[in-house]
């Protein structure tokens, strides 16, 4: 029997992404079991329930996610419900068998159930509870209980994957109305969604490839594609590549900023945010501006904004009433989350942002 309070939850959860952690507890209970996950191997995102954390970041971090035997018999049985494991291979066989003898027992598992909800972008999700191998296979009580919830998984997970693809599309179209050239890019760099701005430098500037995203200036793509495998690793700061004027177009800065992992973000293929600003002579836009763009702290839009107008560390320390080493620190960090190198590199960034109506600061 369906319970429908956990139903409601799943709905609630669609629009509310931190509930998905309650519904995944939820399943686990079904089974007799606290550890519950929801992973997406392709693009190695999940979110687990606390007594699995570790383990399921071990296995989506070594890359067995995708490799181990329990993944590829649960993709091969091709069942549109919840497969146990001795649905996949004969219980007396399972202690030997090596993803399960190496990595589930020893971590307290070894028997589970889940399944795989493919999505509209083609990145599949699977839902799946662990069980000591110990308490034995998993009821088939359970089951027939989980299947009676999948249909109700699977949309409310693909209301949150398009849900949270409108978040990171709403950024790039926000972009368009300050005037910068966006697009959001997903896994290894290729297009998912531009706005018209940016759309109208393809093919001089910008190209959008089947592989990914690229920039024409041959040297300059060598920046991006470095960034893009760097992004991949999941270690990048935000990257800012000059690249060179041409066909009468003036020099442009193409940045890329990750979009961070969050819980909710497993339901969403999108990595980065592609933003492109010409640097031409302008003013320099208020503190907010700064700040908001590149997610710094108050005293560094400041300090960011006083680089821009070309203002020297020294002068920013008097005019301020702080001290210059404060200022380096600010200016660091400021440079970092840029993806700059030099302050001149700054001056030039914001003098090629468009100016912008805000409070003054």
């Amino acid at each position: 029997m369906v319970d429908d309070e956990l139903v409601d939850l799943i709905y609630e959860a669609a629009a509310a992404p931190g509930l998905w952690l309650s519904v995944l507890e939820k399943l686990g209970q079904t089974v007799g079991s606290p550890g519950a996950t929801l992973i997406v191997p392709g693009l190695g995102r999940w979110l687990a329930t606390p007594s699995i954390e570790e383990t399921v970041a071990e296995l989506v971090s070594s890359g067995l996610i995708s490799t181990n035997e329990r993944t590829r018999g649960l993709v091969a049985f091709d069942h549109p419900g919840f497969v146990t494991d001795q649905d996949i291979f004969p219980l007396e066989q399972i202690p030997s068998i090596p993803a399960y003898r190496d990595f589930f027992i020893p971590r307290g598992g070894g028997l589970g159930v889940g399944t795989i909800i493919p999505s509209p972008t083609g990145d599949a999700m699977i839902f799946h509870v662990e069980r000591p191998i110990a308490e034995g296979p998993v009821p088939r009580a359970a089951v027939d209980t989980l299947d009676g919830l999948r249909p109700h998984l699977a949309r409310a997970s693909l209301l949150s994957t398009r849900l949270e693809f409108e978040r990171v599309t709403a950024a790039a179209a926000a972009l368009e109305l300050m005037g910068l050239p966006g697009a959001v890019l997903g896994s290894g760099g290729r297009v998912m969604f531009t706005n018209r701005l940016l759309e109208g430098l393809m093919p001089t500037v910008i190209q959008d490839r089947r592989a990914r995203i690229a920039i024409s200036d041959p040297n300059a793509d060598r920046l991006l594609e470095q960034a893009l495998a760097h992004l991949t690793g999941g270690q990048a700061p935000p990257f800012s590549i000059p690249v060179p004027a041409r066909e009468g177009d003036p020099p442009m800065i193409v940045h890329l900023m990750p979009i961070r992992g969050s819980a909710h973000d497993v339901f969403t293929s999108a990595t980065a945010i592609v933003v492109v600003t010409p640097v031409v002579p302008r003013d320099v836009p208020s503190a907010e501006v700064v700040q908001g763009l590149f997610d710094l702290t108050p005293a560094e839009a400041r300090v960011a904004r006083e680089i821009g107008r070309g203002k020297t560390v020294n002068d920013i320390a008097a005019s301020s009433n702080v001290s210059v080493a404060t200022v380096r620190t600010h200016v660091k960090s400021v440079l970092y989350k840029t993806g700059l190198h030099r302050q001149s590199e700054l001056t030039g960034l914001l003098r090629g942002l468009p100016q912008l109506q805000s409070k003054p600061d």
